[in-house]
């Protein structure tokens, strides 16, 4: 009887991967923002990391790509602004509209349609972090802030030194938010590197036990429209890729040159001649 139930299985769960590999669900973006928002302060503010993942089953690809949030586009409806001030427009107009008006942003700048959005601030980040028990990142090089904002509108002095080093959520979100010391696109590459740590985290069977806690904090902080079908969708794609496998990319310096407006505002002018053939290589 047993081996008859393992064999079943086995059977099933091949049909299951055959089933994947002819029909491939189809592909899947969804946009991630985080806030720059402290406790209390609710989402009338800035999304000031914006990264668009996407999952290809059909081509077995994972990539994620990391926008600088003064990235100078056109905002439907409002003209020509930084992308990360698309959130709180909508936001001081309509609350829950923020991650909507984004999506649009990208659409009509990038022509890379959105599938599903994900908010989630300074709590959220630390909370799903620590709730997976840490994540373990290798710090290329020394960075220091001596100007690090603290939760009570003050600042600290933030250190990281060269190494493998653990982090909890916390000290995580210090590595993905520091800014002085080096440059935004540094920083989304670190934003990066500490979702793939994530992810590594949980995939490593002694952290499965963890699970349920990281999903009830996902739960309990994260605003998405991501079902539990969409996950079924692209879990396998994500799983046979891994970690290592996912794509990185950053619209960096090249890709867009600091300028200043007519009104005096520093911004980032996207240079569309090399950002495009980058849109086409992941999403098309």
């Amino acid at each position: 009887m047993a081996l008859a139930g393992g064999l079943f299985v086995v059977a099933f769960t091949t049909l299951l991967i055959v089933l994947y590999r002819v029909a491939p669900p189809p592909r899947t973006n969804i946009l991630i923002l985080g806030l720059d928002s402290r406790p209390g302060e609710g989402t009338v503010t800035r999304s000031d990391t914006i990264i668009l993942v996407t999952v290809n089953p059909a081509d077995l690809y994972v990539g994620m790509l990391s926008i600088p949030r003064d990235l100078y586009v056109e905002v439907p409806g409002y003209g020509l602004q930084r992308i990360n001030a698309a959130h709180v427009l909508a936001e001081s107009v309509s609350p829950g509209s923020g991650p909507l008006l984004v999506a649009q942003t990208i659409e009509y700048n990038f022509g890379v349609p959105v599938h599903r959005t994900m908010r989630l601030d300074f709590q959220a980040f630390v909370a799903i972090v620590d709730a997976a028990g840490g994540v373990t990142i290798n710090v290329e090089r020394p960075i220091i802030d001596y100007e690090y904002p603290t939760a009570d509108y003050g600042t600290t002095v933030v250190e990281f030194q060269p190494g493998v080093q653990h982090m909890d959520g916390e000290r995580a979100l210090q590595y993905a938010r520091i800014r002085h010391g080096s440059s935004d696109f540094e920083r989304a590459r670190r934003q990066q590197q500490v979702m793939v740590a994530l992810i590594r985290q949980l995939l490593m069977p002694e952290n499965w036990r963890r699970w349920p806690d990281v999903y009830r904090a996902f739960v309990q902080h994260v605003e998405t429209d991501l079902t539990l079908l969409d996950v079924a969708a692209i879990a396998p794609t994500v799983l046979w890729v891994g970690p290592e496998g996912i794509d990185r990319r950053v619209i960096d310096r090249e890709m867009a040159i600091g300028v200043t407006t007519a009104s005096g505002a520093s911004v980032l002018e996207p240079q569309w001649e090399r950002i495009n053939p980058l849109l086409d290589e992941m999403f098309h």
